[in-house]
């Protein structure tokens, strides 16, 4: 059975039932070329609900192209991006909003000496009275804002303190609050713990639990596969444009998925070359054949 609600924002949204196993995005066979240059190839991704999808790869691997095709930012070249079953071509990220995709930046496009409830709202600031005379309702804003940031977990003593005397992982944390309350039934997360210590980089995973736990379907872009493991339910990691791996977590070790996502099978394929060489220890790489793992298949289950 499947419900439909209205957002805090006044936009519908669809509550989708445990039973109801229909991805809320998917990509089938999707790639995305610029002129000559294919920055994304044969991708397929699926996101559902209450799950965590993290998505890994090194720099250049395309994982900044794949946020901004689901994200509304750049429209796909080849294959398919799907919302809840239907093929869709996002022309801006405000239709993407509109769907229940939101997407948090590493920047967290924060005003940093503008308040913590003023972030909150920023760009949908509440308001009272009669037109023409509208004025912020200040109060009401406050007032929600500490709701929904407890409703998270999030205590702040001070919602007027400027959002940049926030330490790294309390203004992840904001953000993600504002994306559950505005709506979001799809939240991407760009890198949230790159530039972060390990305890802040624990508070933010705590977070990414909790949209989780809240019925969110979560893309969690990241290149530590520690962090990916803590929190993942599904695993993909891109190399070149392609993806190299897609396991579910009972399928992939966290030694393994780090042997994925450090190039192992590079580094195996090139080990006795790499004995020869002084000072070189070949022992722990692994062989090629111990990284055979699933990888992304068509819906259909044929290999891209």
């Amino acid at each position: 059975m499947t419900t439909n609600e209205t957002s805090p924002n006044g936009t519908l949204t669809k509550d989708s039932s445990p039973e109801d196993n229909t991805p809320i995005v998917e990509l089938r066979d999707t790639g995305k070329s610029y002129g000559n240059i294919r920055a994304l190839h044969g991708v397929n991704l699926a996101v559902r609900s209450g799950q965590v999808t993290c998505v890994l790869g090194d720099n250049g691997a395309g994982k900044s192209t794949l946020i901004k095709i689901i994200s509304g930012l750049h429209q796909h070249t080849e294959g398919e991006l799907l919302v809840d079953g239907s093929p869709v071509h996002f022309g801006t990220p405000r239709e993407a909003l509109d769907a229940g995709i939101a997407t948090v930046y590493q920047d967290l496009a924060t005003v940093p000496l503008m308040p913590v409830w003023r972030n909150f709202f920023l760009g949908s600031e509440m308001t009272k009275g009669p037109w023409p005379v509208r004025r912020l309702d200040i109060e009401k804003m406050k007032q929600t804002a500490d709701a929904e940031l407890r409703n998270m977990g999030i205590v702040l003593d001070d919602l007027d303190q400027p959002i940049g005397t926030l330490s790294g992982g309390q203004r992840q944390s904001v953000a993600i609050a504002r994306a559950v309350y505005f709506g979001a039934r799809v939240l991407i997360l760009d890198e949230p713990t790159a530039a972060l210590g390990v305890k802040q980089s624990g508070v933010v995973l705590k977070y990414i639990a909790a949209a989780r736990d809240k019925g969110l379907g979560v893309i969690f872009i990241t290149h530590n596969p520690h962090h990916a493991y803590m929190v993942g339910d599904h695993f993909s990691v891109l190399r070149l444009g392609t993806m190299e791996l897609s396991a579910a977590r009972s399928e992939v070790s966290l030694e393994e998925l780090t042997n994925h996502m450090a190039g192992g099978a590079e580094l195996a394929a090139l080990k006795h070359e790499l004995a020869q060489v002084r000072g070189v220890d070949v022992e722990e790489l692994p062989e090629a054949e111990d990284l055979q793992a699933p990888v992304a298949t068509t819906p259909e289950g044929t290999k891209p």
